[in-house]
């Protein structure tokens, strides 16, 4: 008898630890399944009313119908960007807190040598969702006319001033690798935000304009600015007829500023591809492509892995441009 009741306590043994084997993944199901049971934050690094506010505030709708809890928009602007973020970083990582960035997030670690926190490592992507480029463009009266007279310009004794939407942003960056791609000289204009810089720029207090394509399309169509080239590496469908910088003699430029959505490291894989889900069922509503053609974004989708290499991948390209011209704001 004792044979049997220790193969019969062995057999009993196995059969637990069997069961205990499948509770992880069971349980990861079931996160996911019953995700999310209450409002999710999504953090906006910039004031309401912005490009990137905007953004969040249309897909932070359809997914709060999807989803069936609301995802209540929360601003938290200042320093680049960087206090939304080391909020979302230090945040329980349950998927219950978002952060949504522009490419601006992998810039800063470049010009920012005090950051509370890793952004390669302390988050989790989910996904990109929209693109955008910058546009250089000058006042309809200048005597800039073309690409090439920008070129000129700039080897002149006299170069043009830009005016950028702020140190730091891409459009700083974009003026920075057009002198270093092209061997010319433009004199920095910071502005606090895209809409002063534009302004400035047509009231005569910088020359040149780079600036976003949603921001400068208005006065593109009232005829007050006159684009000379689009900053991304292909023509933009919504400037079919501006070329792109490369495209206009400068190889291998393009800087094209894009939107994604981050969580916490550590949030449960299965909670992240759910989310992932959801976004891109969300870009893919013809109301919500339309959406975003008016206001001058392209949509487009990814995995978290494919945003987890762009953004890794933009972090390491400006960290090197950076230390090449010796670029730093803080």
């Amino acid at each position: 008898m004792r044979p049997l009741s220790v193969v019969s306590s062995l057999a009993s043994l196995l059969f637990v630890a069997g069961s205990l084997s499948t509770l992880p993944g069971r349980a990861e199901a079931n996160i996911a399944s019953t995700f999310p049971q209450k409002p999710i934050r999504m953090v906006v690094t910039f004031p309401a009313g912005g490009g990137t506010d905007t953004l969040a505030r249309l897909i932070g709708t359809d997914m709060s119908k999807s989803l069936g809890q609301p995802v209540v928009v929360d601003n938290r602007p200042g320093a680049s960007g960087n206090i939304g973020a080391e909020f979302v970083a230090k945040s329980p990582a349950d998927g219950y807190t978002l952060l949504i960035v522009n490419s601006s997030f992998a810039i800063n670690p470049s010009i920012f040598k005090r950051l509370q926190f890793n952004p390669k490592s302390d988050f989790s992507a989910v996904i990109t969702f929209a693109s955008v480029p910058s546009v250089i463009a000058v006042p309809s009266h200048s005597n800039i006319r073309t690409f090439n007279d920008l070129l000129a310009a700039g080897k002149s004794a006299s170069p043009p001033s830009y005016a950028s939407c702020g140190n730091g942003t891409p459009q700083h960056l974009a003026g920075e690798l057009l002198k270093v791609s092209a061997k010319i000289e433009m004199l920095h204009v910071p502005y606090k935000g895209c809409a002063p810089a534009i302004a400035d720029v047509l009231g005569n207090q910088a020359d040149v304009s780079v600036n976003t394509l949603t921001n400068t399309m208005p006065y593109l169509k009232s005829n007050k600015l006159r684009a000379l080239a689009v900053t991304s590496k292909a023509r933009s469908p919504f400037l079919p007829d501006v070329p792109s910088v490369s495209e206009l003699g400068v190889p291998g430029y393009d800087v094209e500023q894009w939107f994604g959505i981050l969580a916490p490291a550590h949030t449960p894989p299965e909670i992240v591809q759910k989310l992932n889900t959801e976004i891109a069922k969300a870009i893919a509503k013809p109301e919500i492509k339309a959406s975003l053609t008016q206001l001058g974004f392209a949509s487009t989708t990814s995995t978290p892995a494919e945003f987890q290499k762009l953004v890794t991948t933009d972090i390491d390209r400006w960290q090197k441009f950076a230390t090449k011209i010796n670029l730093l704001v803080d």
